[in-house]
């Protein structure tokens, strides 16, 4: 089977509720990237990729459109397989591994379509087929934050991220010692996102002055360098998030003892492919992770979902979705949908989503 066609997409994914507020920006109004794989065999797969504004990695929608746009011409009859797939992808384009993912996304769904097996079959199984999600609260003022905390935990999620950032340390403080009220001796575990922004002086301090409260500090720094400063120093475990740029990255960062643990991104490290050689390599470690994205429609959420029931369940951190975040479905059917703070492993050949096309409008390029 092999690649006959890709069209590129391009959507609105207005903000529901909005803005989502993190450390470095606010998000109103974001532009997802779909792909559309046609094999030579007829059938159609469908990849995504949605970064979260321009500023919280090196991605952004037009990168995504201009890379895929490179990439496509030399993708013409590539076999849909995941390793030589890979190899033509980096012999065509240095980096942009966040593009490349829509191509890989796509891939799985057609091998899996072509199989007749689930996405998660092609990763090597599913573990469960009610997956755990997770709940990140925006950074905001320390009552609300709690107040959402606790419904969230009522709600059913075993697992909260809790954003701060951005704004003086002591407020940051505060939110984490409300939330830690309200969820104390619920069972749920708390994560403390700093979304990059902490100068090592207050990841130090929000650390000592919080030693009662059992949280992980998601990538409270900027750089790998704050990271291993600040190692040795800090009562909390530490999880690596954005620094996870590559499977390279997450290899060094596991095997130097640099982290407790990641949460990962699927399109930041290139797709499917390598996030199954990530979770291998998180196993052998005995690092847990999350397997999410940081945004999406059903597309990513189903790619996420899928790697998520593979995880062994006691080193599973949960799926973050986008989609408290969006209004309505690419699938009215089988959209993806967190309940009780779980989600439904999507059923059927591939991703188990067959997107509504007319909602995606005129490709914006074809080959």
């Amino acid at each position: 089977m092999r690649i006959a066609e890709i069209h590129i997409y391009r959507h609105g994914l207005p903000v529901h509720n909005g803005p989502y507020k993190m450390s470095h920006s606010e998000v109103r109004f974001l532009s997802t990237t779909l792909v559309k794989l046609v094999a030579d065999n007829g059938l159609v797969g469908w990849g995504e990729t949605c970064p979260v504004g321009p500023t919280y990695a090196e991605s952004h929608p037009a990168g995504a459109v201009a890379a895929l746009s490179e990439m496509a011409p030399g993708l013409s009859g590539a076999e849909v397989l995941p390793v030589p797939l890979h190899r033509r992808m980096d012999g065509l384009l240095n980096g942009h591994n966040y593009a490349k993912a829509a191509i890989d996304i796509a891939a799985h769904d057609l091998l899996g379509k072509h199989l007749g097996v689930s996405v998660s079959d092609l990763l090597g199984g599913a573990m469960t087929d009610r997956v755990p999600s997770y709940y990140s609260t925006i950074v905001g003022p320390p009552d609300e934050t709690a107040r959402v905390a606790a419904e969230k935990r009522a709600e059913g999620y075993p697992r909260l991220q809790v954003k701060i950032g951005g704004r003086p340390v002591e407020e940051d403080i505060e939110t984490i010692r409300k939330v830690w009220e309200v969820t104390r001796g619920s069972g749920v575990r708390l994560a403390v996102d700093g979304n990059r922004s902490l100068t090592t002086r207050d990841a130090l301090r929000l650390s000592r002055e919080c030693p009662d409260v059992p949280f992980v500090m998601e990538q409270p720094c900027n750089t790998i360098e704050d990271l291993q400063k600040i190692r040795s120093q800090v009562s909390h475990g530490i999880y690596m998030d954005e620094n996870g740029t590559s499977l390279n990255t997450a290899i060094t960062a596991a095997g130097t003892g640099l982290v407790d643990g990641f949460s990962m991104k699927v399109t930041r490290i290139g797709g499917l492919h390598p996030m199954r050689a990530f979770r291998d390599i998180c196993a052998a470690r005995n690092l847990p992770h999350t397997c999410d994205d940081s945004w999406g429609g059903d597309i990513i959420a189903a790619a996420c979902t899928h790697i998520g029931a593979t995880v062994a369940p006691e080193l599973f951190e949960g799926v973050w979705l986008a989609a408290p975040h969006i209004e309505g479905h690419y699938d009215q059917e089988n959209g993806i949908r967190i309940e009780g703070g779980h989600i439904k492993r999507p059923q059927g050949p591939g991703l188990g989503i067959t997107p509504d096309e007319g909602l995606f409008g005129t490709p914006v390029a074809s080959f």
